[in-house]
């Protein structure tokens, strides 16, 4: 309980904060008000999984005109990924606490004015500063998404409403690459975060006027130990995977920066098991299914989306697409992710869910087989089979596992709920970025060590982040660096195989708990909220 201290400070944090955002009362529950909740929320989802499949497009361009290498290029991805990673779950904690609204505002706010600053970048460094901003804002929004869909939605209209979010996700998966390609063509790279100030502007109307707002009465702190162990420990990780290479696998700050994020991360989970209310129930790790869905969660992000800067590479830099031409590309993989969740609706909720989780990361697994085995002499649709099977696969798995993680907590405490879920798949995104740079730029150097006699890791970063424009002034070079970067390319795509089957393998054998269709986005069976209420 809290304190009478403690209430009043609570209270009089909460009132200033409706003082300064000018929060209208309005009607919880209303179908105006649910409509309104879900536009926002898809909108807001929208503009985040936009900015990283549309900055996949420009990386090329933001290459060439910021001059950056493969690290500074990575953590064009990972400063934004690593930051929303790290901090969705304390910003769940913390619309538990202070309320879902309240931080999804913040959120907007935060994250439209980084979007700015990342447009007026003047070099790599500045721009990837302001992308880890970006993070901070997102991780405000991407933690209360689920959560204010959770509030407004009960029953069957509550699976509905996230079949509607999961097709959103889809829909900014398949725009993406295209509409970062027409701006970077017409504008210039500047304007795939322009972009996002109308879109966040919107969104704080909505959110001002039509939201209702929720908190969970029972949360009465904020969990600092575990955020700083954990945001510290993936930092960690992350740094060390994105410099193995150019430090050396052995060196002395390598081995000691991943020995230390290791160590982190044992210590979060030794913080978290003695935490009355933590913001990682590490409880629901004795459920089957709720570790299940996480994995797969985990796996599709490492395994698939953090493919996509490297496949946009290959498509500008050694095929030579122009960005727009390479959304095109993307458009037969994309465009099924928006389309399956909508026409698979039927089907869901007459299967049971981990089937379609199965199945789905299943098919993703088998799509990146199919596009490994490319030669110096393939042509863009040679990724085509693995697009559409790609495409169909993402489209099963994604809002099966959202609903999943939904179902396994109170709905009081659904700000956790969606943390959870969303920290697994951008943390995945993240450091599945860093791990497949790695082998990426390992390949490359092994390869042009025994076709071109070249031993230089600069190189291979070169060419790792820039294809053939690496060697543009050697000539001679340039067939071997083609050689070299479709090595690494299938290197990555059989990781990423492995990683995602692995995915496939946890949410068949450990999601067969889990309740079938609209059921799996409905209220919690009594025993499960009481579980739930007692961690």
């Amino acid at each position: 309980m809290l304190s009478p201290a403690a209430a009043e400070g609570s209270a009089d944090f909460r009132a200033a904060s409706d003082l300064i955002f000018m929060m209208p009362p309005v009607e919880s529950g209303s179908l105006n008000t649910r409509r309104w909740t879900l536009v926002a929320v898809c909108v807001t989802t929208f503009m985040l999984l936009l900015d990283i499949t549309i900055v996949n497009v420009a990386l090329p361009s933001i290459q060439r005109r910021l001059s950056a290498d493969l690290t500074g290029l990575q953590w064009v991805v990972d400063a934004y990924a690593l930051a929303l990673a790290a901090l969705i779950l304390t910003a769940g904690a913390l619309a538990d606490r202070f309320g879902r609204r309240l931080l999804f505002m913040f959120g907007v706010v935060v994250f439209t004015s980084a979007s700015l600053l990342c447009g007026l970048a003047w070099n790599i460094t500045a721009l990837d500063v302001a992308r880890g901003l970006q993070g901070i804002g997102g991780a405000a929004l991407f933690a209360t998404a689920l959560a204010l869909i959770g509030h407004e939605y009960r029953g069957a209209d509550r699976f509905s409403a996230i079949a509607v979010w999961g097709a959103t996700v889809g829909a900014a998966v398949a725009s993406g690459p295209l509409v970062g390609g027409i701006l970077t063509d017409a504008l210039g790279w500047r304007w795939v975060f322009f972009v996002n100030v109308p879109v966040g502007a919107f969104a704080l109307l909505v959110a001002r006027t039509r939201m209702t707002e929720s908190r969970d009465v029972g949360s009465v702190r904020t969990d600092l130990a575990g955020l700083v162990t954990f945001t510290t420990a993936l930092f960690l990780i992350v740094f060390g995977l994105l410099r193995g290479n150019a430090e050396g696998w052995a060196s002395g700050l390598i081995l000691s920066v991943l020995v230390a994020g290791a160590a982190l991360l044992v210590l979060f989970v030794v913080v978290e098991a003695r935490q009355e209310r933590p913001m990682l129930d590490l409880s629901l790790f004795r459920r089957p299914a709720f570790v299940g869905v996480s994995v797969a969660t985990f796996a599709i992000g490492a395994g698939m989306f953090a493919l996509f800067p490297y496949l946009s590479i290959y498509l500008q830099d050694i095929l030579g697409a122009s960005p727009l031409g390479a959304g095109l590309r993307f458009l037969p993989l994309t465009a099924f992710v928006f389309v399956v969740p909508i026409a698979s609706r039927g089907i869901v909720e007459r299967v049971h869910p981990w089937v379609l989780a199965s199945l789905g990361l299943l098919l993703v697994a088998i799509a990146l087989l199919l596009m490994h085995g490319l030669t110096t002499g393939s042509r863009w649709t040679a990724l085509l089979p693995g697009f559409v099977v790609g495409g169909i696969g993402i489209g099963l798995a994604n809002p099966i596992l959202a609903a999943a993680a939904l179902r396994t907590v109170d709905p009081a405490r659904s700000g956790m709920a969606s943390g959870i879920n969303n920290t697994f798949r951008l943390s995945g995104v993240s450091i599945g970025v860093a791990a497949l740079g790695a082998v990426l730029e390992d390949r490359v150097s092994a390869s042009l060590a025994s076709t071109a006699h070249v031993h230089s890791r600069t190189l291979a970063a070169a060419v790792s982040s820039a294809g053939t424009r690496a060697v543009g002034g050697r000539p001679g070079l340039a067939h071997s660096a083609v050689i070299a970067f479709v090595s690494g390319l299938n290197a990555v795509l059989l990781v990423g195989c492995a990683i995602v089957f692995a995915g496939a393998v946890a949410a068949g054998v450990l999601m067969r708990g889990t309740a079938t269709g609209p059921a799996a986005a409905a209220d919690p069976s009594p025993a499960v909220a009481e579980e739930s209420r007692g961690t």
